[in-house]
């Protein structure tokens, strides 16, 4: 079999670069290791635990707020089977809209674990033990990620666990220890902690949500505290240790000899996760990888070989899907000979705890640290209509705007919905438009993003109108 290109690796950046060549006109074969399409994404990563998170919310709001909209709840209890079970439906129901698309775009799907052999031809080794050759011209490299797990934490996927085994836990564990303090621990502890779990978060750096702006992480400790989160900021994990039925957890205060243990049932270690190249034949073909065994690519994410291209999670950049998308599609437009453009600083980050975090552009520390003169404007969503209406009283919109020029750096949100209104702010800014644009824009009554507009009234000389 011959191709013009192949993709390796069926995720967001895989499955949208192998569309995107298909409508390009080009030959197009995919190939995925696991008997399903999606990748991390769809099967154990932004999908699942988006349906658990709205299946606990649901729970929670029942339990805490119903009874403020005079609805009342007798026998509410939490019935943990079947909301794995609906998240698996919903799971099942995104991989097969996959197998769908690459039926409809005439993309070979090949099951089985894809190596090179030499820079046009890929060896696709099979559950059954049996091997497969295809040959191509061009290749993407769209292989993902996988969770960073030292040693010492002694991972045994049943007590010492990643996201992956978070997702299919069919009981409500009594205490779960979550190190890292990032975007994946926050989720799923947030899961957990409406559901009645007692969290404790050990952080290594003395915030959450460290790479995020500041008044974003001291608004979500906040309110995850008040959802019952216990932090352990500035502190590191020395050793896990795990028995049959529950985890010890040996914690370390940073730049201090103190320690101390942490008893709980679970320890869920998300400290980051690893670009996932193992036994790709990369060094059949001489590919290189930097310091952080991420693949090396240019400009055009082309690898040092020539027509091997590399997207996503094994490349430099946010882990996210949206930007793996955004790079499947701009290789398979480069490939074809167009010119398309993929503005980095314009991806946006989402939490999606509640209420939601989003961002885009530069935080106020970044600013700082550039020395680029700002401006701030901001604004309580506890002042909005819209969200004394829905209880969602949590949270703020900061933007940030160029103190001479006016034009809009950076749009950081926490609040109900945040992750929907970021999609104004990334607009605005793919213009460059002025915090004045923002703020002279119409905005329905009574939303949320009427707060988009109140900070940028804020931002143009102090001038929002609720507060």
């Amino acid at each position: 079999m011959k191709y013009d290109v192949t993709v390796i690796g069926s995720g967001p950046g895989g499955y949208v670069a192998a569309i995107r060549c298909a409508q390009l006109g080009l030959k197009t074969a995919i190939i995925e290791r696991y008997p399903v399409l999606g990748g991390t994404c769809l099967n154990v990563g932004c999908i699942p635990s988006k349906a658990l998170l709205d299946s606990s919310e649901h729970y929670h709001n029942a339990k805490h707020k119903f009874e403020v909209h005079g609805i009342g709840v007798t026998g509410l209890k939490v019935n943990m089977p079947q909301m794995i079970k609906r998240k698996g439906e919903v799971v099942e129901a995104n991989t097969k809209g996959i197998e769908f698309l690459m039926k409809k775009n005439k993309i070979d799907v090949f099951t089985g674990h894809g190596s090179f052999l030499t820079a046009n031809k890929i060896s696709i080794a099979k559950a059954d033990g049996t091997k497969e050759e295809i040959e191509t011209d061009k290749t993407i490299i769209a292989t993902g990620s996988k969770p960073i797990v030292p040693e010492a934490f002694n991972y045994d996927k049943k007590r010492v666990i990643t996201s992956t085994e978070a997702l299919n836990i069919d009981f409500v564990p009594k205490r779960m220890v979550i190190i890292g303090g990032g975007v994946i621990g926050l989720e799923l502890g947030s899961v957990y902690a409406r559901l009645g779990t007692e969290i404790e978060v050990v952080e290594y750096m003395d915030r959450i949500i460290p790479t995020m702006d500041g008044d974003c992480s001291k608004e979500l400790q906040r309110v995850l505290k008040a959802l019952g989160f216990k932090f352990h900021l500035g502190h590191k994990v020395n050793t896990v240790k795990a028995s049959k039925t529950g985890v010890t957890v040996e914690v370390q205060k940073r730049d201090s000899e103190e320690t101390f243990s942490l008893k709980a049932d679970y320890c869920l270690v998300a400290i980051g996760r690893r670009p996932y190249t193992d036994n790709l034949g990369l060094e059949n073909v001489g590919i290189q990888k930097d310091e952080r065994g991420r693949i090396a690519v240019d400009k055009h994410l082309q690898t040092n070989v020539p027509g091997i291209y590399a997207i996503g999670d094994v490349i430099q950049g946010a882990m996210l899907a949206h930007k793996a998308e955004e790079e499947g599609v701009f290789v398979a437009e480069t490939i074809v000979g167009q010119q398309p453009h993929v503005d980095y600083n314009l991806i946006p980050g989402v939490v999606y705890t509640w209420p939601e975090v989003a961002a885009v552009g530069q935080t106020e520390e970044q600013l700082k640290a550039a020395g680029v003169p700002y401006k701030v404007g901001k604004f309580p969503m506890k002042a909005l209509g819209r969200s004394r209406a829905s209880t969602d009283t949590e949270g703020m919109v900061k933007i940030l705007a160029h103190k001479e020029t006016d034009e809009i750096l950076g749009v950081h949100i926490v609040g109900a919905r945040a992750a929907d209104l970021i999609a104004e702010a990334v607009a605005l800014m793919e213009f460059r438009a002025s915090a004045e644009d923002c703020a002279r824009m119409s905005h329905a009554h009574p939303t949320y993003a009427e707060a988009m507009k109140e900070a940028a009234l804020g931002a143009t000389a102090n001038r929002a109108i609720h507060i």
